[in-house]
């Protein structure tokens, strides 16, 4: 039987909601502001549109991930039992990918980098969003390793497997 990091544990659980809720909103969010993104590059005499576009998405991403964090860091956090490497790196890149996402929402509401020239707050925006992205798919890579695979026993299934070598 394969073991399952929290990260996984925490999707599956109360279905589909925690999926909603945890992967298909905020990744949801942040694959729109790149399209918006690159609308706002490619098509300049609309972009007006797209930028207002970008500027919710951007807002709505900082925020709503700000709360996903705050749950997962004071209401799950502490009830965990660690399943290894594979499970530390799934929920700390889960939690991590708040640090550009704060970062997209300070840069939307002027609160840094607010004396750079557009293009220059559009490239940062950009990386920041691509940050995001590679982030939330660091979790979702090892978030679906068995955690057995990095060495984790889980004493549960060692205590099976020690059973199961006395019965030969």
């Amino acid at each position: 039987m394969m073991g399952m990091t929290n990260y996984m544990e925490i999707l599956g659980s109360n279905q589909p909601w925690n999926m909603i809720l945890f992967m298909l909103i905020p990744v949801g969010l942040a694959e729109a502001l790149v399209a918006t993104e690159f609308f706002c590059l490619y098509k300049k005499e609309a972009s007006d549109s797209w930028s207002k576009a970008n500027k919710i998405l951007s807002i709505l991403l900082g925020v709503y991930y700000f709360i996903i964090t705050c749950y997962v860091l004071f209401a799950v956090f502490p009830k965990l039992h660690w399943r290894g490497f594979a499970d530390y790196v799934a929920m700390g890149a889960m939690v991590a990918n708040v640090i550009p996402a704060i970062l997209i929402l300070l840069l939307e509401l002027n609160v840094i980098y607010q004396n750079k020239p557009f293009e220059q707050k559009l490239k940062i925006h950009f990386l920041l969003v691509i940050a995001y992205l590679v982030i939330a798919h660091i979790a979702m890579v090892f978030g679906m390793f068995d955690p057995a695979l990095f060495g984790f026993e889980d004493s549960a299934s060692h205590m099976m497997h020690h059973d199961h070598h006395m019965m030969h």
